[in-house]
């Protein structure tokens, strides 16, 4: 590792950082709603250096400073843009909030005036940044009837932007990470006369997600008694994986809730018909099984030591998993969910850390890091809590290197 020597208007940390600025670098970046840096992370890898940073959340800034020796900037709409130093390529994964104001003919300013995406815009006006990368959450462009993405688009074509007619829809696991999370990706080029021509920028086919295996980001070797379940947790699991196995059904396709297998629905319009209709196939499976489901409810005390969410089981792996230590867990709100071991669902600012079967424990903060494709070196926060919830908010650093690659060898 080497002593950083960024300049710039955050603070700058002279340490030996994991990932420390390349002396020679072949583009500079802006990265703003930074979070831990996976743009960072991304550019860095393309050869990129990073010029300002911005981020308001303080345990982001210690994790982001620790591996890139930069601490970054506060809240970015207090940031001049005459401040932000030139750069090739500004980076952001702002949050979507609601353009009240869109499609009211009331002027760009005026339409995304109040919303992080107006920051954006008022640097990208003044720099004329030559790319920009922007990362957003998959319902952005249907978010208000589709007139959310129609402003961001009006405004970044306004600005000299041409972009793709509708942004990428781009997972993880397209790429071999296995992981389930679809993201929106942004990607414009500055070009004022060819503004209003669309760019088009071509992904690989996507890797199918059975392709994908857990097994590529485990932990073999991890004996952190930390992640270790509790007998509480493990009787859970052995209680309905007993369930699974003794009921005839192999494949499931509706939410198993004890409370209702002996309790028939309520006329229709009397509960939510989904539901209703749950609460059916529910009565209809304890018919199928009733012998064996009396036996278990027996033995197991009706589960009277389980919470009512532990009362409910969501088996999503087909008939391709035999058992549920064999399976990728998640003890959630909506009940103990089982999936298949070939992709994790998506990272979000995880509460119920997902729970590796066949080794009898939980994710480990390393394995969170994997599947959001931050190299080893990588030091995460050292409050586990912490380290989980910036992994399931950061930027999927392989998703980003992808894009950006291609976006930078657009003719």
């Amino acid at each position: 590792m080497q002593t950083t020597f960024f300049s710039v208007i955050g603070e700058c940390v002279s340490q030996d950082v994991p990932f420390p600025p390349l002396k020679k670098p072949k583009f500079t970046f802006v990265d703003l709603f930074a979070g831990i840096g996976g743009f960072h992370l991304a550019m860095h890898e393309l050869g990129g250096g990073c010029v300002f940073a911005s981020e308001w959340d303080k345990d982001a800034q210690k994790t982001y400073a620790s591996n890139y020796g930069i601490m970054p900037e506060g809240d970015i709409k207090k940031i001049d843009e005459h401040d932000i130093p030139h750069h090739d390529v500004l980076c952001a994964g702002f949050p979507c909030q609601a353009f009240s104001k869109a499609g009211k003919q009331l002027g760009f300013a005026d339409e995304t005036k109040g919303t992080l995406f107006f920051d954006v815009e008022r640097i990208l006006r003044y720099h004329k940044t030559k790319y920009v990368i922007l990362e957003n959450v998959r319902n952005l462009v249907s978010h208000d009837k589709g007139n959310t993405w129609k402003t961001i688009y009006s405004h970044l074509v306004e600005l000299g932007y041409r972009l793709t007619p509708e942004p990428l829809i781009v997972s993880p696991h397209y790429f071999g990470v296995p992981q389930l999370r679809e993201r929106v990706v942004v990607l414009g080029v500055y070009d004022p006369p060819k503004a209003h021509e669309p760019l088009t920028i071509s992904l690989p086919k996507p890797i199918d997600k059975r392709e994908c295996s857990l097994d590529s980001i485990l932990e073999a070797d991890c004996q952190d008694p930390d992640y270790k379940l509790t007998v509480e947790e493990s009787q859970i699991i052995d209680t309905w994986n007993e369930f699974y196995q003794g009921i005839t059904e192999t494949v499931l396709g509706f939410p198993i809730w004890v409370d209702w297998f002996k309790i028939p629905p309520p006329a229709k319009g009397e509960m939510p018909e989904w539901k209703r209709q749950f609460v059916l196939k529910n009565n209809q499976l304890y018919q199928n099984n009733k012998t064996f489901i009396d036996a278990w409810l027996c033995k197991h005390n009706n589960l009277k030591g389980f919470t009512p969410t532990m009362r409910k089981m969501e088996w999503q792996c087909g008939s391709s998993v035999k058992s549920a230590w064999d399976a990728f867990l998640q003890m959630r709100p909506s009940g103990l969910r089982i999936k298949r071991p070939d992709c994790a669902p998506a990272l979000v600012a995880i509460v119920q850390v997902p729970i590796i079967g066949k080794y009898h424990r939980r994710m480990t903060v390393r394995e969170a890091a994997r599947l959001q494709s931050f190299n080893d070196k990588f030091i995460p926060n050292p409050i586990k809590y912490q380290a989980y919830k910036q992994f399931g908010n950061a930027v999927n650093v392989k998703v980003i290197k992808e894009c950006a690659r291609r976006l930078f060898s657009y003719e």
